[in-house]
């Protein structure tokens, strides 16, 4: 709440700021409404709790603006700011804890091949979606579009948000899997 809140003030565009928040406020809900038919374990909901700061902070400066990431771009003569690509890692991370945790206490999936494939499917075809939403909102509201898409100039940007996603959800399950399992198991 703390982050939700410093976002909100005085962002860099208030519609802007709304239709990057949104994903965040839809999963908060979503979270709210399930709470008590499905919890999950400590380890997602600090997933959710760092996806949501990372969309805070894109929601308040913009993805292309975020002055941390404009230093990293000058100090390395980088062509853009990069925290867009740090969020679609993110995009792809953290939301692998949360279907691979879904998936393994509510399908017959247990922990392999299959389920590692049905997680990385399932954070790129979000992933596609939310590209797909850009694109929308891009043709409905014109002079937004920019600073929503935050493209920078990259006409292979939406490529490049998709497979990094992609890399995320991958890096997600290799690196946590073994330590997901143990905290389902504790359930």
């Amino acid at each position: 709440m703390v982050v939700l809140t410093w976002s909100a003030i005085a962002p860099f565009d208030y519609f802007i700021w709304l239709l990057e928040i949104f994903p965040a406020l839809i999963g908060v809900g979503l979270l709210i409404a399930t709470f008590h038919r499905f919890q999950f374990t400590t380890f997602a909901y600090t997933a959710i709790l760092l996806h949501c700061m990372v969309l805070a902070v894109g929601a308040h400066y913009t993805y292309g603006d975020m002055p941390l990431f404009e230093w990293i771009q000058q100090q390395f003569d980088l062509s853009r700011n990069h925290y867009d690509r740090f969020a679609h890692i993110a995009q792809g991370f953290f939301p692998a804890i949360i279907a691979r945790e879904i998936l393994v206490r509510l399908s017959p999936l247990e922990p392999g091949k299959w389920l590692f494939f049905m997680v990385t499917s399932i954070c790129l075809a979000v992933s596609a979606l939310y590209e797909m939403v850009e694109w929308w909102v891009a043709i409905t509201t014109g002079s937004a579009a920019d600073l929503f898409l935050a493209t920078q100039g990259d006409v292979w940007d939406t490529q490049w948000d998709m497979f990094l996603a992609l890399l995320g959800a991958m890096a997600a399950q290799l690196v946590f899997a073994g330590y997901h399992d143990r905290k389902i198991a504790a359930l």
